[in-house]
């Protein structure tokens, strides 16, 4: 890295370079999860997360150059819970390259103030169970592990 990492919120015309970041979680989460289609797959309406008040996409950039993001949207909790609504983060991606300096750490920081100011104070996230350095990355960040989910694929 050549310059300081700097964070800040998407704005429309980084929609090219966050599609190919999506493109990039697809790929990096296909090998621990055999039920993602083969062909073209989207995950995320970056329009929708751009545009919704109750949401938010942040890049991290070293000078023009987006090396990494996240976002975070209020959903609501289930009717049990001590909460009503809560934050999820998803999109988290780093570019290789930028892997292992604490910029996934600055986008979380990023999207937990921006909950703070949102007046949500659950936050959660789904992360591969093989996903190793992704659930170090979010204990440092003092998440902890709460749920795994199981499935089961029958013959038809």
């Amino acid at each position: 890295m050549n310059t300081e990492i700097t964070i800040r919120e998407a704005v429309k015309s980084d929609i090219p370079v966050l599609l190919q970041h999506e493109q990039e979680v697809v790929k990096a989460e296909r090998p621990m999860d055999p039920t993602i289609r083969s062909t073209d797959v989207t995950y995320y309406n970056l329009d929708m997360l751009m545009e919704n008040p109750r949401a938010t996409v942040m890049v991290a950039c070293e000078g023009d150059k987006i090396v990494a993001t996240g976002y975070a949207l209020e959903k609501p909790a289930r009717h049990y819970l001590d909460h009503e609504t809560y934050a999820y983060f998803g999109f988290m991606y780093t570019e290789p390259d930028y892997r292992g300096k604490g910029i996934n750490g600055k986008i979380v920081s990023a999207l937990q103030d921006w909950s703070t100011k949102a007046g949500l104070t659950e936050i959660r996230l789904h992360v591969y169970n093989d996903n190793d350095p992704a659930i170090r990355a979010y204990e440092k960040k003092g998440f902890k592990r709460h749920m795994i989910e199981m499935r089961l694929r029958t013959e038809s």
